[in-house]
């Protein structure tokens, strides 16, 4: 498995696990019924953006990330990121590479930390990995996601200072 920059070619893989994993509802914040363009603006970011997607020996797109600064102006010294695996691809240390890939970018463009703002309590396997790469959680937002049974679940903001 390699990391590359992703590129426009690269949407029609990303986008049947993106849409799968956002339709899903129990992960993120995106809403549930996106359309394809929808989808294409809200993850193919453009600079101080980017876009990465970890790609198989045979090609195949196994996973992605965008990574961005958090917010502007006084805030743009903190990356955020977000991360999707192929769910056929899951277990098999793709988010892992997609992290450590996310942390060394943003320790090589200068930010000071990265935040993430929304990493639903009740996702366990990413709060785990997050938790294992030197993210904390400094504070959760209670009852912030509903989850597509129509019960609450806490919504972390997690950081790790680099």
């Amino acid at each position: 498995m390699h990391i590359r920059v992703a590129q426009s070619a690269d949407w029609p893989a990303i986008w049947p696990f993106f849409h799968a994993i956002t339709a899903a509802g129990d992960t993120y914040t995106f809403p549930r019924d996106l359309t394809s363009e929808q989808g294409r603006s809200w993850w193919m970011l453009a600079a101080p953006g980017r876009t990465v997607v970890a790609v198989g020996e045979d090609g195949t797109v196994l996973g992605s990330a965008k990574m961005n600064p958090n917010q502007a102006g006084g805030g743009a010294h903190i990356a955020s990121a977000s991360f999707m695996v192929a769910p056929g691809h899951a277990g098999r240390g793709i988010g892992r590479a997609l992290g450590e890939h996310v942390i060394e970018w943003a320790r090589a463009e200068g930010y000071r930390g990265i935040q993430f703002n929304a990493v639903v309590e009740a996702n366990t396997r990413a709060v785990h990995l997050w938790k294992s790469l030197g993210f904390e959680v400094v504070g959760t937002v209670p009852e912030g996601f509903r989850l597509p049974d129509g019960s609450y679940t806490g919504l972390h903001v997690m950081h790790r200072p680099l």
